[in-house]
């Protein structure tokens, strides 16, 4: 039996051994961390019984993934659907709300609400095609051209300064801007609203779940499959060079399957010159600040419907949350930042003791910065939140600075796996129609630093499986490995 060696237990690890498991290989991952998941992992961070998501936390492009969808993960994982994919508070204790419903969201935006609908509407109700366009390298042509067409031409509004016309209204404005926002770059730029406009495309088609219990659910499946078919997972095992691990021959059909950056494969020996070149080429982003707190009780909103949203954006207006992103993109951190947060308790009672919640949020961050975020994430919180400081128990931060060590892929804290622009949405890490194949016999990429990117979605890692096994004479699709 052919062996498969997968380094790294992120969701793309596990989902190329989890294929290459039911292609027949002997599967064995191996995890620097002592705890499976990578960016999948939940832990106790702060105090006993307070379990918090250490990277990941709402995953809107996992249910909607092709090769989760042939696993079967809605079957698996206990998903909560919140009605609320994301809110946006305001000053004054207004908010905007993007409601799974685009209608009601609509209707919240007053004069923007048929420009909302306009923009958005016709990638929701297609969220199959987006999700082709976007889920492969873009060297391609796209299964529904026409909807990779609507995709493109709202990208190009909202990733141009077009995108200051778009809406009227500050509500729908700040919106937009706190989704497009995920992409930790400057904005406007087109490779921030693809992210974006993706996002917000999910937000309106099967919303934005998250597993009861935590993400640690989401790797916990995978893992089971793998071992049910007789492979294994290993804790505790940092390979720093790929020279000294036994993978096995690839003479003989083995493969090594890298989920972790890409400079891990620049200590393989037989690397050639000019790959080598290209993989030293690619460039990381900025880094994320993250703060978890443990709280004695909800957090009290202003607004009352933002007190039932898991994910919020805070930021204020369109203006301040695009000088925030810029000011990253200059090396520096705004006073008043951009704060992606997630409140699981809203919704999902195991993650801390009764009457007691969690918290989890952060900021982007210049990369390698060891800026603790706690004060600026706390002053944003209170400043749509007032009382909050009062409901804290416990907290736990991580500066960028310190993120590489707790995953050794996340290069200066950037959980992106590379910087996020339009150059390297094609070369992501070398221009390839299968950038997953590295050109030493048997060694694959996938990561967040292949295509499609970022995400818990597990495309990379099937693109990489996929493609070893076109490679070996064995092409299978979805259907012939999950029936």
């Amino acid at each position: 039996m052919a062996r498969a060696t997968v380094i790294g237990s992120g969701p793309n690890g596990l989902a190329a051994g989890v294929a290459l498991g039911r292609a027949g290989y002997d599967v064995r991952v191996l995890e620097s961390a002592s705890t499976i998941g990578g960016g999948l992992r939940t832990q106790e961070l702060t105090l006993p019984g307070f379990r918090h998501d250490v990277c990941s936390a709402v995953h809107p492009a996992a249910r909607s993934s092709p090769i989760f969808r042939a696993f079967g993960l809605d079957d698996r994982v206990d998903w909560i659907h919140p009605d609320i994919s994301y809110a946006h508070p305001l000053d004054g204790g207004r908010a905007a709300i993007a409601w799974r419903d685009i209608e009601r969201t609509a209707a919240g935006l007053g004069v923007d609400g048929d420009a909302w609908l306009t923009r958005l509407r016709p990638l929701s109700t297609h969220i199959d095609g987006v999700v082709d366009f976007t889920g492969n390298q873009l060297l391609r042509v796209p299964g529904d051209p026409i909807t990779a067409a609507r995709y493109a031409i709202r990208m190009l509004e909202q990733g141009t300064p077009l995108a200051s016309s778009a809406f009227l209204g500050d509500a729908a404005a700040a919106l937009m801007s706190g989704v497009v926002a995920h992409a930790n770059a400057p904005l406007p730029s087109l490779a921030a609203a693809a992210a974006g406009l993706l996002l917000a495309a999910h937000g309106h088609a099967g919303g934005w779940a998250y597993p009861r219990g935590g993400a640690q659910t989401i790797a916990d499946a995978l893992v089971a499959d793998i071992e049910v078919r007789g492979g294994t997972v290993e804790t505790d095992v940092h390979v720093t060079d790929l020279d000294a691990l036994d993978w096995g021959d690839p003479g003989r059909g083995d493969l090594l399957v890298l989920n972790t950056s890409p400079r891990l494969a620049l200590t393989h020996s037989d690397i050639p010159a000019g790959y080598a070149r290209t993989l030293t080429r690619y460039r990381y982003g900025p880094g994320v600040a993250k703060v978890d707190f443990a709280l004695d009780g909800p957090v009290p909103w202003a607004n009352a419907d933002v007190a039932t949203a898991p994910t919020v954006h805070l930021g204020g207006t369109r203006a301040e949350v695009w000088a925030s992103e810029n000011a990253v993109a200059a090396g520096r951190v705004s006073d008043r930042p951009y704060v992606l947060l997630v409140q699981p308790s809203v919704f999902d009672s195991t993650r801390a003791p009764a009457g007691n919640a969690v918290l989890w949020a952060y900021i982007h961050v210049p990369a390698g910065s060891d800026l603790d975020p706690t004060e600026r994430i706390t002053a944003q919180i209170e400043r749509f939140a007032p009382g909050f400081r009062d409901r804290i128990l416990a907290h736990h931060a991580v500066p960028a600075s310190a993120r590489e060590a707790i995953n050794p892929a996340e290069i200066g804290g950037d959980i992106s796996g590379g910087l996020f622009d339009i150059r390297q949405a094609l070369r992501r890490p070398a221009l390839s129609p299968t950038p997953w194949r590295t050109p030493m016999q048997g060694v694959y990429l996938t990561s967040g630093s292949t295509p499609p990117g970022p995400g818990v979605h597990g495309m990379a890692g099937w693109h990489a499986a996929r493609t070893a096994l076109a490679d070996a004479g064995t092409p299978a699709t979805l259907a012939d490995l999950f029936g």
